[in-house]
């Protein structure tokens, strides 16, 4: 049985190796911590490689629950059977406050924000310099605005916690302005502490200082939309990421499809590590994206967690990153012993029990997910080595030229510049010149959204800022999860409180509509 956290809980006392290459492990005494254990550098950089690794368990960031309230998304959707209801339930835009997976949602970035709140708290004490304590300290920092970035953006107002508290604390809950600006100091600071890069490949893993840029242009972004609606934003937004761009330390991978087989390539600008053989398996890819109806040789098979929506595939344009992303012939394995072999059928026939098309980009990861050929399958594996990439480059461009566009009443020409990369490499023609900011702010949305198809969160995160689920709801198939709610539509961009956590917090207000 998984231990269950609410934010008022202790912090627990983590295991897990952190970095896929052991480059960041963890050390027990940087859980226990506060002031009694923090006395070296290598007790502050145990803490800070303790924060990462909070983030990279099944009760966080490792498993696709991690995802499940952006499930109302088109690029996410699941059985409409099978033990996928926590899932359904939000892809159905009904979730409730009691869903169980949901969890991961909540109470990983409360695990992580707890130890960045202990580095933060005592990094000034340990017996280091101060360009190494700030390095540390800057990281902290990064990974405390992730945590509320990610809850702020599917929870709406929670609680400020930003320093060590009683376990009998009840904090309020903040307003979404009062936590933006936390993430943006945070962000500010990681960026001023954090170098460029570290020059040391004993260091990959660790947030930057072009990771702490990066993620605050996408804050800025988000800022500038629904709720705050704060648009003078984009024009932060847009000077953070050429900063970035400028910088000239990512560049897009040549081929699409290679971003998915490897680990920390020249566009990762941040991403989670994990190391199956250290007890940390990243289980968000392999199995998780493999349909049922396919069984490998060995007799493992696929677990059917989630799939593109129909017409988000069938409206997908026509490309090579189209090609890479979804897998349209499915393998169905055929007799047994010695005489297997496997029948190849299209997406949508009547032999598949789902009739969807799936993800082929989260299916091999590093040749430890899905390992097949292609009319085999030898094994499918729920636990790989794949880096959960939270920032690639592609981002960064494109975000750019959005905000860039939004701030000055049109695109210029490093704006086109800058879709037209993600294009190029995508196998698509320059988007067409002259467009106004309306419309080439459309044309950089639908980008990303296959550019980052089923990925972390990304597509759901803009249908929020942008308030798209009508347009969304509307495009929908009819062969889809119905759609289960017939209440005010604005009140399904926030996912509910959990329930256990409203009991704990008796002052809390639930999210409208839950």
């Amino acid at each position: 049985m998984k231990t269950r956290y609410s934010i008022t809980v202790a912090l627990f006392l983590a295991a897990t190796v952190f970095s896929c290459k052991k480059q960041l492990v963890e050390n027990p005494k940087g859980n226990l911590t506060p002031v009694n254990y923090l006395k070296t550098q290598a007790d502050l950089d145990a803490a800070v490689a303790s924060i990462y690794a909070k983030y990279a368990v099944d009760g966080a960031y490792a498993f696709t629950n991690k995802s499940t309230s952006y499930f109302g998304a088109d690029d996410l959707t699941t059985d409409p059977g099978l033990n996928k209801g926590d899932m359904r339930a939000f892809d159905q835009l009904n979730g409730s406050s009691t869903n169980t997976s949901m969890l991961a949602q909540w109470n990983g970035p409360w695990t992580a924000i707890y130890q960045a709140n202990n580095v933060i708290t005592n990094y000034a004490q340990v017996n280091s310099t101060d360009d190494l304590k700030r390095k540390a300290a800057g990281q902290a920092y990064f990974l405390r605005a992730w945590g509320y970035y990610n809850l702020v953006r599917t929870f709406g107002g929670v609680p400020l916690v930003d320093k060590l508290i009683s376990v009998n604390d009840r904090p309020p809950r903040a307003s979404v302005n009062d936590i933006y600006n936390l993430i943006v100091s945070d962000l500010k600071i990681a960026k001023s502490w954090l170098p460029v890069n570290y020059g040391d490949t004993k260091q990959i893993g660790r947030a930057n200082q072009m990771a702490a840029r990066a993620m605050l242009a996408d804050v800025y972004l988000t800022m500038a939309g629904w709720p705050l609606k704060q648009t003078a934003n984009y024009a932060l937004a847009a000077s953070e990421a050429d900063t970035v761009i400028r910088n000239g330390s990512y560049n897009l991978v040549s081929s699409y499809a290679s971003v998915f087989t490897t680990n920390n390539n020249s566009e990762s600008i941040f991403g989670l590590q994990f190391n199956v053989g250290g007890g940390s398996p990243n289980r968000t890819y392999g199995a998780s994206s493999v349909p049922l109806d396919e069984v490998a040789a060995d007799g493992s098979s696929g677990w059917d967690d989630y799939y593109p929506e129909i017409n988000f595939f069938l409206n997908a344009p026509k490309c090579d990153r189209t090609d890479a992303t979804f897998y349209t012939t499915l393998k169905l394995r055929q007799g047994s012993g010695s005489n297997i072999t496997f029948k190849l059928v299209p997406w949508n026939s009547s032999e598949t029990h789902a009739g969807h098309p799936y993800y082929k980009k989260f299916r091999a990861a590093l040749g430890d997910g899905v390992v097949e050929t292609a009319t085999t399958l030898q094994s499918i594996n729920p636990s790989t080595n794949k880096t959960t990439d939270i920032i690639r480059y592609p981002l960064v461009l494109l975000d750019y030229a959005e905000a860039q566009a939004m701030s000055s009443g049109g695109p210029s020409a490093a704006a086109y510049s800058a879709i037209n990369q993600v294009r190029t490499r995508a196998g698509l023609p320059n988007l067409q010149p002259g467009l106004s900011a309306t419309d080439f702010q459309k044309a950089v949305v639908n980008e990303r959204a296959y550019e980052f198809a089923g990925e972390f969160g990304i597509r759901w995160f803009d249908i929020v800022r942008l308030q798209l689920l009508p347009e969304v709801i509307a495009a929908r198939a009819s062969n889809e999860n119905p759609i289960n709610f017939t209440g005010d539509i604005t009140q399904r961009y926030l996912a509910p409180i959990p329930q256990n956590d409203m009991y704990i917090n008796s002052s809390w207000t639930q999210n409208p509509g839950y």
